[in-house]
């Protein structure tokens, strides 16, 4: 998970569940319950490509981050309760899977 969706899931669970929603996230994170996954080099070409071609939404940079790494590493289940973005965006590896 990259530094700024971190940055963003933190600030979404504190604004809307409250600082112990926020507490326990960054506990999962400090005990290895979740893993984070670094923009790699690549990346940023493909997340520019996606911000210009869905300005109209906007996708922004975070959530282009995401598709951009679940491209690389051909994961295809994306948390997240930004439907509204994540279900428009066209992967390269196909449709994506939003959870929950």
């Amino acid at each position: 998970m990259p530094t700024l969706v971190v940055t963003e899931v933190v600030y979404l669970l504190g604004t809307r569940l409250g600082v112990d929603a926020e507490v326990r996230f960054l506990g999962d994170l400090a005990s290895g319950n979740l893993i984070t996954e670094p923009v790699a080099a690549p990346d940023w070409m493909r997340i520019a490509e996606l911000v210009g071609q869905y300005r109209d939404l906007p996708l922004g940079t975070v959530d282009a981050s995401v598709i951009a790494a679940s491209e690389r590493l051909g994961v295809s289940d994306i948390a997240t309760i930004d439907r509204r973005h994540f279900s428009v965006v066209q992967s390269r590896i196909g449709a994506l899977n939003l959870l929950p």
